[in-house]
């Protein structure tokens, strides 16, 4: 499914795979390096590695503990209370925005993330990312899956799009973060599409219909235009 789907949408980034586990899963190494941000993971298993990390592993990343549910020690909970403090000051987000911002319900415990081409059993979520037309396609093949967006397009945080696509089991889009678009290096043309790992077979079937269909459509719209 993986690589039909990033022939069918000549995507240059891997999706990725994330997987939540009670405990640690076996045969699987943790990751190798305590990263700046949780998403920053996402870019490690789009460049071919697979791992898992414990709660630990996100103490670097306040905002992505708080949507991911990650138990913080003090030392990270008073970073948190400053990083919010720090938006809120700019007019970057307020207080009252917060309790809004899609978290998972379940504690925290480990997560393993890999390329989805070397996912073993069902993903929780799936992460793709590229360009305004490649997201296109996979809308309008999430719509006639039946799996399409209930959010919106969604902005920050981007690591919320994770415990979005967990409440709803569908799809969501999201335009990303300036934090994400830091740490992952994500282009300015690109952004994000995520959906519910039980949906892969549905959501490839009709991306092969919609892809085909706008091929079509796309040459039709160009002849209307050269007689019109």
């Amino acid at each position: 499914m993986s690589e039909q789907i990033q022939q069918l949408l000549n995507l240059e980034t891997t999706p990725v795979a994330v997987t939540f586990h009670d405990a640690q899963p076996d045969n699987v190494p943790q990751v190798e390096k305590v990263e700046a941000s949780g998403c920053t993971y996402w870019r490690r298993a789009a460049e071919g590695k697979t791992f898992y990390t414990e709660a630990s592993d996100h103490y670097n990343c306040p905002i992505g503990c708080y949507t991911h549910n990650v138990e913080l020690p003090a030392v990270q909970m008073e970073e948190l209370e400053k990083t919010l403090g720090l938006m809120g000051g700019l007019g970057y987000i307020t207080m009252e925005e917060v309790p809004s911002i899609p978290r998972r319900e379940d504690s925290f415990k480990s997560a393993v993330y890999t390329p989805l081409r070397d996912a073993t059993g069902t993903p929780d979520v799936v992460i793709i990312s590229g360009t305004s037309k490649q997201m296109m396609l996979l809308m309008e093949a999430a719509a006639a899956a039946g799996i399409g967006t209930e959010h919106g397009v969604m902005g920050r945080p981007t690591c919320a799009a994770i415990p979005a696509v967990i409440q709803n089991g569908r799809s969501v889009n999201s335009l990303g973060c300036i934090g994400n678009r830091v740490y992952t290096a994500l282009s300015d043309d690109d952004f994000y599409f995520a959906f519910s790992g039980e949906h892969i077979e549905a959501l490839a079937e009709k991306l092969v219909t919609i892809v085909n269909a706008n091929r079509a459509l796309e040459e039709y719209h160009q002849q209307r235009q050269a007689e019109i």
